[in-house]
């Protein structure tokens, strides 16, 4: 994020794209489950872009600003983590168990990955119209480069193959039955083995190199590398 703001202005910025980012990564999930024979989230009303049903308050919008703001603050360049409400899946209802859940769980990171593209096309967007709509176009950049950010962020973290994260439910699904389920064990770990890794520091440089490749292909995107 652009240093010239303070962090008023830039929790300001993060917010649309924050919110929209962990709900919209909800709502995909429950649309795959649909098309795949789970109405589940359909029939409680989760496949929809409407942040509202998916609005976690402590996770979706309390954690990652209050962390934001406390690693920005002691100068860590600004952690964002959050969650929204987990969107209800019955796998009892898909035909394929272990394809449907694969194809789920990767919907949430895809559909970042996709959000990231949109962002970066209306970075490229406000580029165009620094000229005639600087009004306009300055604060729609500074939202852009936040939602790049934040959806490449939670691409990234949510592929790791750690349960209950998606990256984790997709390998469960790939390996062989008597290893998933073993694998599948560790899932009340999985929690405690994240945080492990933030505190250690040694998430950042898991993540850093696919957050990188995903941002500079945002900004290719954007013609701003």
């Amino acid at each position: 994020m652009p240093q010239e703001l303070n962090l008023i202005q830039q929790l300001a910025v993060f917010v649309l794209p924050l919110i929209f980012a962990i709900t919209v990564h909800e709502a995909a999930h429950g649309w795959v489950a649909d098309k795949l024979g789970d109405h589940t989230a359909r029939t409680m009303g989760r496949v929809t872009i409407n942040p509202i049903p998916h609005i976690d308050l402590v996770g979706t919008i309390i954690v990652p600003l209050a962390l934001y703001a406390m690693t920005t603050l002691a100068g860590g360049g600004g952690l964002i983590f959050g969650w929204a409400k987990p969107v209800p899946i019955n796998p009892r209802n898909f035909s394929n168990y272990r394809r449907d859940m694969a194809l789920t769980a990767a919907a949430g990171p895809g559909s970042n990955f996709i959000m990231l593209l949109i962002w970066a096309v209306l970075l490229r967007l406000s580029v165009g119209l620094e000229s005639s709509a600087g009004w306009f176009s300055e604060p729609l950049a500074y939202m852009a480069v936040g939602g790049i950010l934040i959806n490449g962020i939670l691409m990234v973290l949510n592929l790791l193959p750690i349960l209950p994260l998606d990256g984790g439910r997709v390998l469960a699904s790939l390996l062989p039955p008597r290893l998933s389920f073993t694998y599948a064990k560790l899932e009340p770990w999985g929690l405690f083995i994240l945080i492990g890794l933030m505190v250690t520091g040694i998430l950042w440089p898991i993540m850093g190199p696919m957050l990188q490749l995903v941002q500079g292909l945002a900004y290719s995107v954007a013609g701003l590398m």
